[in-house]
């Protein structure tokens, strides 16, 4: 993919010299081989990989703060990285640059068991925190289902299977320590459970995608290990029936830990790869977690109202096998979608309704994609309006390109419609920054264009990325 033309991109004096003044600090740790840049130019999305000029390996925030001066001065474009696991362009350096990989900064720092908190560097893996605190009885819950990094779980706002009895990453981040475009290190809160004092700059930085500074450390909230947990795999006739039931149970007041749905499509697809023994149908995965006898209560109660809507299928499981192969049935949808075609690509997207308005939203989505002829398996986090699709197409075949493209924007104009968001959890990249003003309408996009030219005045920080570049006032 050619960079576009509608920003300036580094110039190449402006580069070298930057380049010239991080060599003796970073030594090996600075990369031009086209293999590493290719690498931190593409996530997982299914946009054009767009490598950056150089990629950097901090280990401490000096390091960073170091890197983040020296760009500025140069006007050098700055894009934080972090697994790669984002899904919408995230990390696809547009106007060039050096790509700041975060992962050699990973230290842990002892969980505080009485604040039910700990601190960590932004390369963490939720994987290796939530190993590192087994011990201590505490887990960190948020789950997107890749392994990513703690860093990239905040810039993008992620979310995942377990939001609705735990939130969303912006539930759990206590404070963070930021490097700005110019090398200024905030602090954005105190270790506070709650303040009133000023604007809320730990919301700002959160999901801002890279594009408003980095953050080199995350103070995070954590929660006990749940004594005891019950997984219920629950077939239907029907996606309707599926979701509501799913809101059904979200309406009793229940606090489920998890609920899950995939569709009939995604469900042969996983039995085809995974050969699990799962029914057909379209399924819920609900989750009940707590001390045995209440867990043991909530799960006779769900199954008894599941019951009203005629499922299919009913199994429950308790033993951590037996749950590991209920959940492998949700960790392998992707590898299943695309194993529907082999050679074809994948598309990962998602939208957020009202859970009221889920049932339509999915059932359109399904008679979008017969229209359009396109292989589309679905799931998602019904309990709070959240839903995936993997489009699985040729990217060859220009007629199917094209359908796709009047796919994703049927999926984004209706969640507007809605009363929705055009990304539960993937966030806006430049992959759906065409639809932001939609959403949030000329005022909204202007005020955040604002903050951005406030925070990073010469417009290093991920440019590109969020705020397009009509929407940007002149930079200095």
């Amino acid at each position: 993919m050619d960079r576009p033309q509608a920003l300036e991109t580094a110039s190449r004096d402006a580069l070298a010299a930057a380049l010239g003044m991080l060599a003796p600090l970073l030594g090996e740790r600075l990369s031009t081989a086209m293999p590493v840049r290719d690498q931190h130019g593409q996530d997982a999305s299914y946009l054009p990989a767009v490598p950056p000029d150089a990629v950097a390996y901090p280990v401490d925030v000096d390091e960073v703060v170091f890197i983040l001066k020296t760009c500025h001065t140069h006007r050098v474009p700055v894009i934080p990285f972090g697994t790669g696991t984002s899904c919408e362009g995230h990390v696809a350096a547009l106007h060039g640059g050096i790509c700041l990989d975060m992962s050699r900064m990973n230290a842990i720092e002892p969980a505080s068991v009485a604040d039910m908190t700990c601190r960590v560097g932004p390369g963490v893996t939720r994987k290796t925190l939530n190993a590192w605190l087994r011990d201590s009885g505490l887990f960190f819950p948020v789950d997107p289902g890749a392994d990513a990094s703690i860093g990239g779980m905040i810039s993008t706002r992620a979310s995942g299977t377990n939001a609705v009895r735990y939130g969303t990453m912006a539930d759990h981040v206590v404070s963070l320590d930021v490097v700005l475009a110019d090398g200024t290190q905030v602090r954005t809160a105190s270790l506070a459970r709650k303040s009133a004092a000023g604007y809320n700059l730990n919301q700002l930085m959160i999901g801002a995608e890279g594009t408003l500074g980095v953050i080199v450390s995350a103070t995070l909230r954590l929660h006990p290990i749940p004594e005891a947990v019950e997984t219920a795999l629950i077939a239907f006739p029907s996606s309707a029936t599926a979701i509501d039931c799913a809101i059904a149970i979200m309406g009793s007041g229940l606090p489920v830990a998890r609920i899950e749905y995939l569709d009939d499509v995604q469900i042969r697809a996983v039995e085809s790869y995974s050969k699990l023994g799962l029914s057909a149908g379209d399924t819920l995965i609900v989750e009940c977690s707590g001390d045995p006898d209440t867990v043991s209560r909530q799960m006779a109660w769900i199954t008894e109202l599941a019951a009203d809507f005629a499922p299919r299928t009913v199994t429950t499981a308790q033993s951590l096998e037996d749950r590991n192969r209920i959940w492998q049935a949700r960790h392998d949808a992707w590898w299943a979608a695309i194993a529907l075609r082999p050679g074809a690509k994948g598309i990962p997207t998602d939208s957020c309704v009202p859970v009221s308005r889920l049932a339509e939203a999915v059932e359109a989505a399904r008679t979008d994609c017969a229209d359009l002829g396109l292989t589309a398996p679905i799931c998602g986090h019904v309990g709070d309006g959240n839903f995936h699709l993997c489009v699985v197409f040729d990217p060859d075949n220009d007629l199917e390109a094209r359908n796709v493209e009047t796919l994703l924007e049927r999926l984004s104009r209706r969640a507007i419609a809605l009363g929705g968001t055009i990304t539960g959890e993937h966030g806006i990249g430049y992959g759906k920054r065409s639809y932001l003003a939609e959403e949030h309408g000329i005022a909204g996009l202007r005020t955040m264009a604002a903050v951005k030219r406030a925070l990073d005045p010469r417009n290093i920080m991920n440019p590109g990325k969020i705020i397009a570049p009509g929407d940007l006032p002149p930079f200095d």
